[in-house]
């Protein structure tokens, strides 16, 4: 056990940054783009900056999926990127078919992967959670705004 954690912190800090990086990036953005409108932003400005946000974390997501699956390949598990990426996808999103195993040696990655990839799901979800919030909460005020006193 001790082994597969020294293997798997450096790429768990390597993903942290990454995903520190990403949720960072959006926010900025986002505070950013929404200081530009200052409440009067159209319905489709509210799609979009969603939509971007959706994205930007999905991709960091997949970023970090590819860091597991080079894990995987350095550590001489898979010859072929698109099985490791498979097997990383599997890992990371905890679906868990077990249709492609490691060996023995390195087996305890896969629930180690698992554990950091809801983790890191759920702050993608929290990011997004964040921004629905504030776009329900400026879409309140536009309308107290608009409503005839």
């Amino acid at each position: 056990m001790r082994l597969h954690l020294l293997v798997a912190v450096p790429v768990m800090l390597a993903c942290l940054l990454l995903q520190g990086l990403v949720v960072a990036v959006c926010l900025r953005r986002y505070a950013r783009f929404c200081h530009h409108w200052q409440g009067r932003e159209p319905f489709w400005v509210d799609v979009a900056i969603l939509s971007v946000i959706m994205l930007v974390t999905l991709c960091g997501n997949f970023a970090q999926m590819a860091i597991w699956a080079g894990l995987f390949m350095l550590l001489g598990e898979f010859t072929d990127l698109l099985k490791a990426l498979y097997h990383s996808a599997v890992n990371f999103s905890t679906l868990g078919y077990g249709d492609i195993v490691m060996s023995e040696r390195w087996r305890l990655l896969g629930p180690i992967e698992a554990a950091h990839g809801i983790l890191m799901f759920g702050v993608s979800t929290a990011v997004m959670t964040a921004a629905v919030l504030d776009i329900v909460k400026n879409s309140a005020a536009r309308l107290k705004q608009e409503e005839p006193t």
